[in-house]
């Protein structure tokens, strides 16, 4: 979830000023699989992108250290990724196995791969990290333009309420574990929906901070986006495994197909 100072230019024009895709990787990327080897739903998130390529090959936007990328390469699907900062993506080639994933280092709103697929997926809610819905649009076609007729685009992002937020601000546990534990801190603007993050993360080797600012957009404004780049809803849910996305939901898988 990348925010910086510099303008970058892709296969769909110039993004915003102030943005930089690889500010992110570039700050947490030496210690990344260390303070989320507790994210949840990995195994339920492999099993179900499996599910939904049938076999067929899958783009990562936002591929990082490779959470979802090498299990999924594990079962014999061909795996590509794109990802903003090269640092992310040495971690990645370090693996065994990580080397054997074609990476393209660039703006995933942007950057274009070799081939069509299966599905293209954004997981974690790495696209709020695009800084204005014009460029979540246009990270929409981009993925649209990578897949095959059928395909379809899995996102996976938050659900944010205006009631968890006092005076604009919330402290809420992350995740935690016998070895450590991760508060978010947050301010949220409800007219311009930005998201000013600051995740603390706790453990007997001290405190690590990393900070970033996300561009909110809720699943009816995601359902806008998708239309206008040519795809329709056909799934969502609350988590990876399937559960039935309502009201009460602070989390959404969505899946949207181009048709054939």
């Amino acid at each position: 979830m990348p925010n910086g100072n510099t303008a970058t230019k892709g296969r769909h024009g110039s993004v915003s000023p102030l943005y930089d895709p690889a500010a992110y990787g570039r700050a947490i990327a030496s210690d990344y699989d260390s303070l989320y080897s507790t994210v949840p739903e990995t195994d339920e998130a492999v099993a179900m992108l499996a599910e939904l390529s049938d076999g067929g090959p899958i783009l990562e936007m936002g591929i990082g250290t490779g959470r979802l990328a090498l299990p999924l390469q594990a079962r014999g699907i061909a795996v590509a990724g794109i990802e903003g900062s090269q640092e992310m993506v040495d971690v990645l080639r370090a693996k065994p196995g990580g080397g054997d994933i074609s990476v393209t280092v660039g703006n995933f709103a942007d950057a274009a791969v070799d081939g069509e697929f299966s599905v293209v997926v954004l997981a974690l809610h790495t696209i709020f990290g695009l800084p204005t819905p014009d460029d979540q649009i246009r990270c929409f076609a981009n993925a649209a333009e990578h897949l095959e007729p059928g395909g379809v685009f899995v996102i996976e992002a938050r659900v944010m309420d205006a009631g968890d937020f006092t005076g604009g601000q919330s402290v809420a546990p992350r995740f935690s574990d016998d070895q450590q534990v991760e508060l978010q801190v947050q301010r949220f603007d409800v007219v311009t929906q930005r998201v000013e993050v600051t995740n603390v993360h706790l453990s007997n080797a001290g405190v690590r901070l990393n900070s970033y600012v996300n561009q909110y957009t809720t699943p009816r404004e995601f359902d806008l986006m998708a239309r206008i780049a040519g795809l329709r809803l056909r799934d969502r849910w609350e988590g990876w495994g399937g559960e039935p996305f309502t009201a009460h939901s602070r989390c959404h898988v969505s899946v949207y197909e181009l048709p054939a």
